[in-house]
């Protein structure tokens, strides 16, 4: 009996610990699995911002309105579709939500405000829910 209490305790920290080493492939490609509000910013959000700051940059450098310009923050645009939907999944699992409520930003200004506010400044639950433990 005491030999199996601590095997439980170390699944459980294992298991509690697998969002904490969450690989930046996992982050980003996969919708699986739950993020707080400070991975959000600090990984995602924040990083994008710069990212498409240094593009409007290079953009301005090759000219906005050739075609090259225009190509270039296209690709930049698209290339951040799929990272972009897989960390709002994320942050709509902590918050016991489908990644599905990422449509909801389709509602002119309404949606996106409340797609911010729920997945920028909302707690997450402090409890394992249906898409796993919390991170810690």
């Amino acid at each position: 009996m005491t030999d199996s209490a601590p095997s439980l305790s170390a699944s459980l920290t294992e298991k509690s610990g697998e969002f904490q080493t969450m690989s930046p492939k996992h982050l980003y490609f996969s919708f699986e699995g739950r993020i707080n509000r400070q991975t959000y910013w600090l990984k995602y959000f924040l990083p994008v911002v710069g990212i498409f700051f240094c593009a409007g940059l290079v953009t301005g450098w090759l000219g906005a309105s050739t075609n090259e310009g225009k190509l270039f923050m296209l690709l930049v645009q698209v290339a951040s579709i799929w990272p972009g939907l897989a960390v709002a999944a994320k942050r709509w699992h902590d918050r016991g939500k489908s990644g599905w409520w990422s449509i909801i930003c389709v509602i002119p200004i309404i949606g996106t405000i409340w797609m911010l506010v729920e997945l920028g400044f909302l707690t997450g639950s402090d409890t394992e829910n249906q898409y796993g433990f919390p991170q810690r």
